[in-house]
């Protein structure tokens, strides 16, 4: 198992279709790259001791295929939520239309998250055995089928059952996803590609509450579940129809190399990686998959909460509580991008003694929203945005950018689905956490809790951090 280097980036002119990859600073290896493809991965007739890459025809045609892969995954990811955010604005709806109790809509999204984190390290493993775009494809059309069978359903059994299904399939999203980009930028510019990547799970919310919002209101609930549907299943053609897994499927080489050391003992490899069993015993990985379940819990109590909490804790009105919850998703945004830049400009080799500081610091934040954010907008809007920056910046790093790092090609989507699985466990629980903590210790209590919580998540990255450096030095 191993993880990818580019080698120097170049510069030139660019056609405007690979805009996305000059705004983020990616370009190719160029003649004299510092890491060169090996004889085996080399295109015929590239001379002994020349970087293939010398040609500037191949060097556009990688440049075109980043841009491809870079694009169509970042769609496909966002797409994901159109057949998953439209139950949470349709449940008031569900309960008028439907005569379905408060505790059926729970166990509805219940089921799905519990499906959803089971789901994670079984796609995981599909993906690294059957390809990415054969999973991505497979996932959003079955969750497309599961969405348009909920919004065709007027029983609840019917519609538990589909969203159970949608849940298990939405779970090929990221693995599925983080395992095509893993390829096509090696980890001199990974950082920042997929720090901007990764915005796509906050951008793709954000417009599948409105596409459902806007359907719910003009063609009513069930057309928020069938439309959507529709264009989930679309993205899973395109995907299976255009997505190029690797570049040697065009004829280029390879930008492997193996400049971190390996989540899985050599000992251990084969053809197609390290199993799942010999992942889930690596300490490394746990502490990842740990960290990532400390960080989930809190991102998703705070998603799930924040307008609650700001209407009845601080007196808001319904309305403009929801505006100001949007500053933590807003400030994810810059903290994405910023931290994935910095990470491949000073901390390559060590991204997680970057990640680490930023969740003390996430803790901080958190004391410093519970203790001034009743002041009024101008400190909730700063405050609120301060935790997205520190949080979605080490999300990003953590699920994206390290589980390809540590993966390499061959099980990226294992580890990235290992990760995101144990994170979606605290996701799973937080409802629950916070309904009961909330009551029974009151909000400041709660909030105290999560800066404990962050503490934590940035205590096992420092020590997974130091577990790296010790297997670099051994290898």
């Amino acid at each position: 198992m191993s993880v990818e280097s580019s080698g120097q980036t170049g510069a030139g002119s660019r056609e405007p279709a690979e805009a996305v990859v000059d705004a983020i600073g990616v370009s190719v290896p160029t003649a004299s790259g510092a890491t060169e493809p090996t004889s085996a991965t080399s295109p015929p007739g590239a001379a002994e001791g020349v970087s293939p890459w010398a040609d500037p025809g191949l060097r556009e045609r990688l440049r075109s295929l980043q841009v491809r892969a870079f694009v169509l995954t970042w769609l496909s990811y966002a797409s994901y939520y159109f057949a998953r955010k439209n139950l949470a604005v349709t449940k008031t709806r569900l309960q008028d239309s439907l005569a379905l109790s408060t505790t059926a809509l729970g166990t509805i999204d219940t089921v799905y998250l519990v499906a959803y984190a089971i789901g994670q390290f079984g796609n995981g493993a599909l993906g690294d055995r059957i390809g990415s775009r054969r999973l991505i494809a497979m996932g959003m059309l079955v969750s497309a089928g599961a969405a348009l069978s909920f919004g065709l359903s007027a029983a609840y059994v019917p519609m538990l059952v589909a969203w159970a299904v949608n849940g298990l399939f939405q779970a090929s999203g990221w693995p599925g996803n983080v395992k095509a980009m893993q390829p096509f930028f090696g980890p001199d510019q990974r950082g920042r590609v997929m720090g901007l990547w990764t915005t796509n799970y906050q951008a793709g919310g954000l417009l599948a509450t409105i596409a459902a919002t806007w359907l719910l209101s003009h063609y009513g609930w069930r057309m928020a579940f069938i439309a959507p549907a529709l264009w989930v299943a679309a993205m899973g053609v395109a995907v299976y129809l255009l997505l190029v897994e690797k570049p040697s499927e065009r004829g280029l080489p390879s930008l492997s190399s193996s400049p971190v050391p390996s989540a899985s003992s050599p000992t251990s490899e084969m053809d197609e990686g390290p199993s799942m069993g010999v992942l889930l015993r690596n300490p490394v990985l746990l502490m990842l998959g740990s960290s990532y379940f400390c960080l989930k819990l809190i991102r998703y109590s705070l998603l799930n909460w924040l307008p609650f909490y700001l209407q009845r804790q601080l007196h808001y009105s319904e309305s403009l509580a929801g505006y100001l919850s949007l500053p933590f998703e807003v400030g994810g945004i810059p903290g994405s991008i910023a931290i994935g830049w910095i990470s491949d400009r000073f901390f390559r080799k060590r991204r997680l003694t970057l990640a680490a500081p930023a969740l003390v610091g996430l803790g901080g934040a958190l004391l410093a929203y519970q203790t001034f954010g009743h002041l009024g907008m101008v400190w909730n809007i700063a405050l609120l945005s301060a935790v997205g920056f520190l949080l979605f910046g080490p999300d990003s790093l953590l699920s994206g950018t390290m589980a390809q790092d540590i993966g390499g090609e061959r099980a990226t989507a294992r580890v990235a689905g290992i990760i995101n699985g144990m994170g979606s466990v605290g996701a799973t629980i937080s409802p629950m956490l916070v309904a009961w903590g909330s009551q029974r210790y009151g909000w400041s209590k709660l909030f105290y809790g999560l800066v404990g919580v962050a503490s934590l998540a940035g205590f096992l990255l420092y020590l997974a951090q130091v577990l790296l450096l010790r297997q670099a030095r051994r290898g």
